[in-house]
C-alpha cells in the first residue's frame, strides 16, 4: 500500500501521504467499506479475524479497536464479555461521505468558474508554532502555498478556511489574516496559481499506481483472483486510490499537463474494485462467521458507478438488510 511520487509537505506542494497502513487505519477502511449499519453487533473476535487476514496480531487488533472507541467511530454494546462493538451513527455518516468522495473522484471534471479562494496571514516572528499550525490547517483544506504566507485553492467556498484561520489565530497577539475571492489574469503562467502545484510529482504518483496494479487489474478482469487474495488486494488498491482524492487539487483541465494519467489510474482502480467486491465480501463473511454467526446478514461492499451522470455509489446487496433511517 505504498504511493510513490510524493513530496515533502513542508514544501507546500502535493502533501505527503503515509506509506503503509496502521492497524487502526486498516480497520477504519474495512469497517467503512464492508459494514454499513450501526445496528450490527460486531464481536471483538470477528474484528481480530478480519485483521488477521492482513497479518495483524491479536494484540494490535485489540489496540486498534480501543483507539477507534476513543475516537468515537465505534462503541461497545452494553457490558458484554467478550465485548461487542457497533459503528456509531456519526461514523456511518462519515464513512458514507468519504466513500462517495473517493469512489466518485475523477469521474468528471469539476465545474470551473475561474474562481480561487486566497488566504493570507501575518504572524509575529515569535509565533513559529502558530505558523506551523496554520500551514497544517491550510494543507488539510487542500490549500497550497503560492508564496510564503499566501495560500490558494480553486473554487469559491471560503467558509472552512475562514473558520480554520480564526480558530488557530484568534488568540495570537499581533496576528492578522485575510480571505479573498480572486481571479488570475494568467492562470497557467510562471507566476500564476498552477506554478504552486508540483503536478509532475502527482502525475508520477498516478503512473506508479497504474504500473503497480496493472497485473492485478488484468487478473481481476480475467477472473483469476480467489477470495482470500481479493480481500487483501482490493483493500490495498482502495487504500492507495483514496489518497489521490485528498492530495489531487482537481485543477481544471486547461491547467494540467498533457497527457494527464488520472483517468487511466481511475479505470485501473474501478476494474479492481468492481471485479473483486463480491469476492472480498465473501471472504470477510467466511473468516468472521465462526465468531459472528450473523456476519452474512451485515457484511456488504460499496460499488462505484462508472456513469458520470449517476455518480452515487451503490452497495452490495448479498444478504444485507435495509439501511436504517
Amino acid at each position: 500500500m505504498r504511493q510513490s511520487g510524493e513530496v515533502n509537505a513542508d514544501d507546500v506542494r502535493v502533501p505527503r501521504a503515509q506509506s503503509g497502513s496502521s492497524p487502526q487505519h486498516l480497520l477504519t477502511t474495512l469497517l467503512g467499506e464492508y459494514l454499513d449499519s450501526s445496528a450490527a453487533d460486531l464481536p471483538s473476535a470477528a474484528v481480530i479475524a478480519m485483521l488477521r487476514e492482513f497479518g495483524v496480531s491479536e494484540a494490535s487488533a485489540r489496540a486498534a479497536l480501543s483507539r477507534l472507541v476513543k475516537r468515537g467511530l465505534i462503541a461497545t454494546r452494553g457490558n458484554r464479555r467478550p465485548p461487542v462493538y457497533h459503528l456509531t451513527p456519526q461514523a456511518i455518516a462519515k464513512h458514507r461521505s468519504r466513500m462517495q468522495h473517493f469512489l466518485n473522484f475523477g469521474s468528471r471534471p469539476a465545474p470551473w468558474t475561474g474562481e480561487w479562494v486566497l488566504a493570507s496571514f501575518s504572524i509575529p516572528s515569535s509565533g513559529q508554532a502558530s505558523r506551523h499550525a496554520v500551514r497544517r490547517s491550510l494543507s488539510a483544506l487542500r490549500f497550497v502555498g503560492l508564496y510564503d504566507s499566501v495560500w490558494i485553492r480553486p473554487g469559491s467556498d471560503a467558509a472552512p478556511v475562514r473558520e480554520a484561520l480564526r480558530e488557530v489565530l484568534h488568540q495570537v497577539q499581533g496576528a492578522r489574516w485575510s480571505v479573498l475571492h480572486v481571479r488570475f489574469d494568467e492562470e497557467a503562467g510562471p507566476h500564476g496559481p498552477a506554478s504552486a502545484y508540483d503536478l509532475a510529482a502527482l502525475a508520477a504518483a498516478y503512473s506508479s499506481f497504474i504500473q503497480q496494479y496493472a497485473e492485478l487489474r488484468a487478473a481481476a478482469r480475467n477472473g483469476e483472483v480467489d477470495a482470500a487474495r481479493a480481500l487483501v488486494a482490493r483493500t490495498s488498491a482502495m487504500d492507495s486510490w483514496r489518497k489521490f482524492a485528498d492530495i489531487d487539487p482537481d485543477l481544471p483541465p486547461h491547467l494540467l499537463p498533457a497527457p494527464w494519467p488520472r483517468q487511466e489510474a481511475r479505470e485501473t482502480f474501478l476494474d479492481i474494485h468492481s471485479a473483486l467486491g463480491s469476492l472480498a465480501q465473501a471472504r470477510l463473511v467466511e473468516v468472521t462467521t465462526p465468531h459472528w454467526p450473523e456476519a452474512a446478514s451485515w457484511i456488504t461492499h460499496f460499488q462505484a458507478s462508472r456513469n458520470p451522470s449517476r455518480p452515487e455509489p451503490t452497495r452490495g446487496d448479498q444478504g444485507t438488510p435495509p439501511l436504517p433511517d
